[in-house]
Formats: C-alpha cells, sequence, structure tokens
C-alpha cells in the first residue's frame, strides 16, 4: 500500500511518495521516507521498506551515461543487475518456480522517468508523469489532468490518492534528481 508519482518537467525529474506503513489492517505513518536521493537518481519505492533501505542505503550504481540513446540499455542491463545483486544479498529478493522477483520502484535520471517491475523489467512510460503502488489509479487521474508547477502536481496527485485510498497516508515527500 502506498502511492509514489513521477513528473517529467523542464528537463528535470519530480518524485514524489507518501509515509504510510500498511501491515494488514494496520496504518504507521513512518519517518523514513519512501522517495529519496541515490547519486544521481531520485527513487520512490513501493513493496517493502527493506526493498526501500537497501536501495537507499546500500545499492552502489555506476555513472548513467550522458548519451540519451544509451540511457534506456544502460537501465536495462547495468542499473538492474547491479540492483539484483543488491537486493539478493539484502534478503529482499525471491525466487519462485524459478522465476526471481525484487519490488517495484520508480527511478528519474538524467531527466527521465523510469519503473522498474516487481520482474525487473524496465518500464518507460511514454506520458510526462507515472504512479505506482494502490493509490496509482487516482495519482494518474489527478496526474493526466493537472497543469501547474511539476511539485504542486505531484503534491496534488498524493493527495488525491490519500483521499481515495485507504493506504496512502501524508505528509508527502517531492524531489528531484539531481
Amino acid at each position: 500500500m502506498t502511492c509514489i508519482v513521477g513528473v517529467r518537467q523542464g528537463g528535470k525529474v519530480y518524485v514524489g511518495g507518501d509515509s504510510a506503513g500498511v501491515a494488514g489492517w494496520d496504518v504507521t505513518v513512518r519517518v523514513d521516507p519512501k522517495v529519496f536521493v541515490n547519486g544521481p537518481y531520485a527513487m520512490g519505492f513501493t513493496s517493502s521498506f527493506r526493498l526501500g533501505q537497501l536501495l537507499q542505503f546500500r545499492l552502489k550504481l555506476p555513472e548513467p551515461p550522458r548519451s540519451p540513446k544509451r540511457l534506456y540499455a544502460f537501465m536495462v542491463n547495468e542499473f538492474v543487475e547491479a540492483t539484483r545483486e543488491c537486493l539478493k544479498t539484502g534478503g529482499v529478493a525471491t525466487r519462485e518456480k524459478e522465476a526471481e522477483a525484487g519490488g517495484t520502484f520508480m527511478v528519474g535520471v538524467r531527466g527521465r522517468l523510469f519503473i522498474v517491475e516487481s520482474d525487473y523489467q524496465v518500464v518507460e512510460p511514454a506520458p510526462a508523469f507515472a504512479a505506482i503502488g494502490s493509490g496509482a489509479p487516482y495519482a494518474l487521474g489527478s496526474l493526466a489532468t493537472s497543469r501547474g508547477s511539476p511539485v504542486a502536481r505531484a503534491r496534488q496527485a498524493l493527495a488525491v490518492a490519500e483521499r481515495f485510498c485507504i493506504g496512502v497516508r501524508a505528509p508527502f515527500r517531492v524531489l528531484s534528481a539531481p
């Protein structure tokens, strides 16, 4: 249960997230953020707080290429392989019937927005925005119809998700990739 949003605007990517930690019917507003910066990457995660802790504090990534033509291939190859190894050693990656799974998270880098799905596929959404987590449908509706600053749009989308989704809670954090 969560909501992570991304907005691409003005050559930058803004990633925002809520603060809910959900277990069954229990909700805890957490201090540790679901969105953070790791080097040149702005990230936001769903799935597990352990996933986020590993992405934020343990994952060591090479510098992304400056060439826009090479960035997607880099994300599919070098970025995902480093992430898989980190999640395996950190105890988050699971294996069932020879299929490996990690968790779902969003990445903003070099002005582009990516989603890494739990099976490690890399998605680059065509629209200049995206949302993941249980609050995603509400946030996407908001992002599709809003205008203005990327930070205001992200905050509004998170507020809409909170209004309609039991697993989304303020405070909201929005940051951008350096």
